[in-house]
């Protein structure tokens, strides 16, 4: 099991590590399958194998220099977690070094979003995701994944991708001029739908992949997949305009959850997280 995030050259050292990858494997508050805590190793294993130079941006991520922190273990409620991890990204930030966490299920989040939001004014909160997560309390918690993006537009404004399952309750407080339904962009006959998301965006962003965002013929394995979802052509050329237009501070990738015969999720996981920093990193060079 490899346990570094994307393998490198033989011999090869970078000058300093600007990226920090942070494994989160949590899972106690997870609706239906669990699993999720697998899901950063699984990652991780799987980077291993993803080319290291990548086609787009004509570059290597790693010669940027990764480090692959140890895991962040909690085993008590994600409002712990939460501190845990608001500590560790903010301990990245300061440092001058690039965040990504690796979930995990959606709740780890809460805390990489506060770390942000602390310290850079007027962030927007990029979520991509089959579901919407603005439940103010679920099962007796308010840091729950089905919480998290009502967490994050306390200290965020937010913009939501790829919506296509909403409780009742989310239904009626939802901002749908912030949302883009997985619908409108399975309709759409052009990119239109980038730009109108663009639009919403301010300079800085945090960025949240939950991997239910596709659709279950891309993904299966998630604890919650729905149909109806995502291709990865719609998440890479959006990712690809929000590091075009915005100042990307951080992101995370969540809710994998292996299982076995479907390695090919941990791998497009993993290839997802070095396309989009390959992204964010042609255009700070």
């Amino acid at each position: 099991m490899n346990t570094v995030f994307l393998d490198r050259p033989e011999g090869f050292t970078a000058e300093r590590d600007e990226i920090a990858v942070i494994p989160v494997p949590y899972d106690r508050t997870s609706s239906w399958v669990k699993g999720a805590d697998k899901g950063p190793a699984a990652i991780i294993d799987a980077s291993a194998y993803v080319e290291w130079y990548d086609i787009q941006t004509r570059t290597q991520i790693h010669e940027h220099g990764i480090a692959t922190r140890d895991p962040i273990l909690c085993d008590k409620g994600p409002e712990v977690l939460a501190e845990m991890v608001q500590q560790a990204v903010g301990r990245e930030l300061d440092a001058g070094v690039f965040p990504v966490m690796l979930g995990g299920e959606h709740s780890v989040s809460i805390g990489a979003i506060r770390a942000a939001a602390e310290r850079h004014d007027d962030i927007t909160v990029l979520q991509i995701d089959a579901h919407g997560d603005t439940r103010e309390s679920y099962q007796g918690s308010d840091h729950n994944h089905a919480c998290v993006m009502a967490r994050a537009r306390e200290v965020a404004s937010i913009v939501q991708v790829g919506i296509r399952a909403l409780a009742p309750e989310e239904a009626e407080t939802i901002d749908e001029s912030r949302v883009v339904f997985a619908h409108e962009i399975l309709r759409a006959h052009d990119d239109a739908w980038i730009e109108r998301t663009l639009l919403k965006l301010g300079k800085k962003v945090y960025v949240t992949i939950d991997l239910d965002a596709f659709d279950p013929s891309i993904i299966p394995a998630t604890g919650t997949p729905e149909p109806g979802g995502l291709h990865w052509v719609h998440v890479d050329k959006l990712l690809r305009g929000v590091a075009d237009k915005c100042h990307v501070v951080g992101f995370d990738v969540v809710e994998l959850c292996p299982m076995e015969g479907q390695h090919a999720s941990a791998f497009t996981a993993a290839k997802l997280v070095t396309r989009f920093l390959s992204e964010i990193f042609f255009r700070r060079e």
